[in-house]
C-alpha cells in the first residue's frame, strides 16, 4: 500500500514537468515545420532540393581541397630532394593566399552581376564578398556560403600548377605576391567572361562546364609566361644538350597523381551545381564515369606513346601526367560524351602530355613538374573538341574563348612577373638554388640526410 501510495505522490510529481515537456516538443516541431514550409515556399515547393544542392557545393568542395594535397605531393615527390620542403610549404601557404583573395575580392569579381564594362569583358564590383543572408529566402536554389566555398578552392587548383612549373627557382614572397595577384584579379576576370554570364557567354555562347580553359588553361598560361620569363633552373640546358634532374621521391608523385584523380570527381562532379532532381543526380554520376575512363584513356594512350618514343622504356612521371592531362581534357565538358568517347579524349590528352614535354625542352623551357603539358594543352584541346559532342557550344567561340584567356593572362601575368623581376627580384643566387631553396629559404631540409642530392 505504501509503494503504490509513493507511485502516486511520483506521478503527480512528474505529470507537469511531463506536459511541460511535451509541449515544448510539439513547439519545437511547429517551428521546424514552420522554417519548413517557408523554406519550400522559397526554394519553388522543394526544401530537399536545396539541402541538397547546397551539400553537393559543400562535400564537392571538401573534395576539390583535397586536390591541394595532392598537388604538394606531386610536387614534392618531382623536385629535388633539397628543394622539397620549400614545395610543400608553397603549396600550403598559396592556398591560403588563394583563398583570403578570392573572399577580399575574386567572387565578386567572377559573379559581378550587372557590374561590367566593354560587354562584359571587365567586371568592376569589387570589394569583399560580405557572406551569405542565412535567411531562407536569400537564395532560391542553395546557401549562399555553400557556392563560395566551392568556388574558392577552384582557384587554389589554378595558383597550384603555377607552383608546379616555376619550382625549385623561385623565392617564396614573390610566388605569393604573383599568387595574390592571380587570385584576386587574373583568374577572377577570367571566370567571369564565362561563369559569370560575361562576355564569352553572352557574346559567343562559349562552353566550359567545369574549367579546362577558365583554371587550367589561365593557370597553364601564368606558369608558361613565369616560366619563360623567370627561366630554367642552372644547369638544366647545356647548348642543345637537356640534362635531366629526376624527382626525389615517385612514390609521393604517385601519391598525389591518385589524389588528383580523386579530387577530380568533386571537381566535374560537383560543377553540375545541381543535386535536387533525379535527372541532376544522373547527370552528376554519369560525370564522375566520363572523368574516371578520361584518365584512364590518358594513363594508357601515356604508356603506349612512352614505349613507341623511348623504345620500349615507361616514363612513369610521363605516365601520372597522362592521367592528369586526360583529366583535364574531359574537364570541358564531362557530360555529354559517352564513355567510349571520354577514354578517347582522355587519350588524346595522354599523348599531348608525352609529346609536348620534349618539345618544351626544345625551347628550353623548364617545366619541373610538367603542368603546361597537362594542364595548358590538354586544357586548351578539351575546350575545342566540347562542339563534337555539345551542339549548343562553336568551333568558333570554343577558339575565341582559348585565345582570349590566353592573350589576356599573358598580358598581365608578364607585366606582375617583370615587376617581381625589376624590383624585389624573382631568383635566389646561384649559391642558394644550388644549395637548395630548403635551407636557403626555409633553414629546414625534408631530407637532411639526402640533402645534397
Amino acid at each position: 500500500m505504501g509503494q503504490l501510495i509513493g507511485r502516486w505522490i511520483r506521478g503527480a510529481t512528474l505529470a507537469p514537468l511531463a506536459l511541460l515537456t511535451a509541449g515544448m516538443a510539439f513547439a519545437q516541431e511547429d517551428d521546424v515545420a514552420t522554417r519548413l514550409a517557408a523554406l519550400e515556399e522559397a526554394v519553388g515547393g522543394s526544401a530537399s532540393a536545396y539541402v541538397d544542392n547546397s551539400y553537393l557545393f559543400l562535400i564537392g568542395g571538401l573534395i576539390v581541397m583535397f586536390m591541394a594535397a595532392g598537388f604538394c605531393m606531386l610536387e614534392a615527390g618531382l623536385v629535388r630532394s633539397k628543394n622539397a620542403a620549400m614545395q610543400s610549404m608553397k603549396n600550403v601557404t598559396l592556398f591560403s593566399v588563394a583563398g583570403l583573395m578570392f573572399w577580399i575580392t575574386g567572387y565578386n569579381l567572377a559573379y559581378p552581376g550587372d557590374a561590367t564594362l566593354f560587354n562584359g569583358l571587365l567586371p568592376t564590383n569589387f570589394g569583399p564578398w560580405s557572406g551569405g543572408d542565412l535567411s531562407v529566402e536569400s537564395d532560391g536554389g542553395y546557401a549562399p556560403a555553400s557556392d563560395w566555398f566551392f568556388q574558392m578552392v577552384f582557384v587554389a587548383t589554378a595558383a597550384s600548377i603555377v607552383s608546379g612549373t616555376v619550382a625549385e627557382r623561385v623565392k617564396i614572397w614573390p610566388f605569393l605576391i604573383f599568387t595574390a595577384v592571380l587570385t584576386a584579379f587574373i583568374y577572377p576576370v577570367v571566370a567571369s567572361w564565362e561563369w559569370g554570364g560575361g562576355y564569352l557567354d553572352s557574346v559567343w555562347s562559349f562552353s566550359d562546364f567545369a574549367g579546362s580553359t577558365l583554371v587550367h588553361s589561365t593557370g597553364g598560361w601564368a606558369a608558361l609566361t613565369g616560366a619563360i620569363i623567370i627561366g630554367a633552373r642552372s644547369g638544366k640546358y647545356s647548348g642543345k644538350t637537356v640534362n635531366p634532374m629526376p624527382g626525389s621521391n615517385i612514390p609521393l608523385a604517385a601519391l598525389g597523381t591518385f589524389i588528383l584523380w580523386f579530387g577530380w570527381f568533386g571537381f566535374n562532379g560537383a560543377s553540375q551545381l545541381a543535386a535536387g532532381t533525379a535527372a541532376d543526380i544522373n547527370s552528376v554520376s554519369q560525370i564522375f564515369a566520363n572523368t574516371n575512363m578520361a584518365a584512364v584513356g590518358g594513363v594508357l594512350a601515356a604508356m603506349v606513346t612512352t614505349a613507341v618514343l623511348y623504345k620500349g622504356k615507361l616514363d612513369a612521371t610521363l605516365i601520372f601526367n597522362g592521367a592528369i592531362g586526360g583529366l583535364v581534357s574531359i574537364t570541358a565538358e564531362p557530360l555529354a560524351p559517352s564513355m567510349g568517347m571520354s577514354v578517347l579524349i582522355g587519350a588524346v590528352g595522354g599523348v599531348l602530355v608525352v609529346v609536348s614535354v620534349p618539345l618544351l625542352d626544345k625551347f628550353k623551357i623548364d617545366d619541373v613538374v610538367g603542368a603546361i603539358p597537362a594542364h595548358l594543352i590538354c586544357g586548351i584541346w578539351g575546350t575545342m573538341i566540347v562542339p563534337l559532342t555539345n551542339s549548343g557550344a562553336s568551333y568558333a567561340g570554343q577558339a575565341v574563348g582559348v585565345a582570349l584567356t590566353g592573350v589576356f593572362v599573358v598580358i598581365i601575368s608578364s607585366i606582375i612577373w617583370f615587376a617581381l623581376k625589376f624590383t624585389i627580384g624573382v631568383r635566389p643566387s646561384e649559391e642558394d638554388e644550388e644549395m637548395g631553396l630548403d635551407r636557403a629559404e626555409l633553414g629546414l631540409e625534408a631530407y637532411p640526410e639526402f640533402s645534397n642530392r
